[in-house]
């Protein structure tokens, strides 16, 4: 399938950021937009197929947090079975030893790193390694990024290096900036806009508001699979893959006749974790169900109704991963299954409660909360 910018692109207003004002929301990426997983992980593995085919002795792919961990995880499935897959990340490992730091200037949330435990090993197995991002737009975050892995890692010397993204917006000057620094870019919808930034300005919006929630009783369960392993430290990424697969299984056999006569499901990734709310949305949608996923997110957004502004609803709620962290989810819909998939190492009632109050308007008749592949918290 052939991809165009208006397919794709919509612009939306960043609250309380005085760096960049705008946001690219891309409507098929299943984050800030709901959409059929089917479609969504059609794009990303088409992305995928193009890098193949250009650098076939590919054995690391890195994905970016949190937009991209999904797109950077399906970009990866289409190498071989060995291939790596490792995204970066904004929380708290205390089992890593070795980091990489870098800035992503213009996001909400400055700092990212990247676990380098094993980055050696891995960059020697590979001819090739990929960084793939939702969107590039200057490049300013890879070149960062490029700084300290060349520093801390001298084997990345003779490999290619490619930067890779759904949307790409970077303007001549910048990809010889990018160049320089030894990146070649790739990717799959070609942006041309003069300013997103007056688009955005013209636009008004109003902030999410935050959710009051009376306490819950979840019941609990524990699926028949081992637990989600972690790409934030890397993964195979035909373990990961076949995990995702698993887990679904699981679920579906768990909760089968807790579906029973659904005919709507929502399926919500949890900031940095989507990839695994994706494979379980495709295995519903194969079922029959009308499935729609996307994610919570860090980033505060915008909310307006006008015509053609992408974020038209949002309540912001306590983070799943975090005391006292926010977290955003946009763009509600009906549904009869709310199904939340996350990888927080620990289960928080208080957030499940905010998000089933901000949920309550939309009817869902069941909310399970599948936390890191393998427990249920459902009601």
């Amino acid at each position: 399938m052939t991809y165009s910018q208006n397919d794709v692109l919509r612009i939306a207003k960043r609250v309380n950021n005085t760096k960049r004002s705008y946001l690219l929301v891309n409507r098929l990426q299943a984050k800030h937009i709901p959409v059929s997983p089917g479609r969504a992980l059609e794009m990303m593995e088409q992305l995928g197929d193009l890098l193949a085919q250009k650098y076939p002795d590919t054995r690391l792919v890195i994905g970016f947090a949190e937009t991209a961990t999904a797109i950077g995880a399906a970009v990866a499935s289409r190498f071989g079975d060995d291939c790596i897959y490792l995204h970066t990340t904004r929380e708290a490992l205390p089992e890593v030893e070795r980091w990489v730091l870098f800035s992503e200037e213009h996001s909400h949330a400055v700092e990212q790193k990247l676990c380098g435990d094993r980055l050696t090993r891995w960059i020697s197995a590979s001819d090739s390694v990929l960084f793939v991002d939702d969107e590039i737009s200057t490049g300013k975050t890879l070149i960062n990024m490029m700084h300290q892995l060349r520093a801390q890692f001298p084997v990345l010397s003779g490999r290619r290096l490619a930067a890779a993204s759904l949307l790409n917006r970077v303007s001549p000057e910048h990809e010889r900036r990018m160049a320089e620094a030894g990146l070649r870019c790739e990717w799959l919808v070609r942006v041309d806009m003069v300013d997103p930034a007056q688009a955005a300005a013209a636009f008004q919006v109003e902030e999410a508001a935050p959710v009051e929630a009376a306490e819950t009783r979840f019941s609990h369960a524990a699926l028949d699979c081992a637990p989600l392993p972690d790409p934030r430290t890397g993964v195979s990424i035909r373990g990961y893959r076949d995990s995702c697969e698993e887990m679904s299984s699981a679920f579906l056999q768990a909760a089968g006749a807790l579906l029973g006569g659904f005919d709507r499901a929502v399926v919500l990734g949890t900031e940095e974790c989507m990839y695994p709310a994706l494979i379980l949305g495709k295995r519903l949608e194969e079922r029959g169900l009308s499935v729609r996923c996307h994610a919570t997110t860090r980033s505060p957004i915008g909310i307006c109704s006008a015509p053609d502004y992408p974020i038209t609803s949002g309540r912001r709620l306590s983070s799943f991963y975090e005391e006292g962290r926010d977290t955003y989810i946009y763009n509600f819909s009906r549904c009869d299954a709310l199904i939340v998939v996350s990888d927080a190492p620990s289960f928080r009632p208080e957030a499940l409660n905010q998000l089933a109050a901000a949920w309550a308007p939309y009817e869902p008749k069941r909310i399970f909360f599948i936390q890191g592949g393998h427990d249920v918290w459902y009601v």
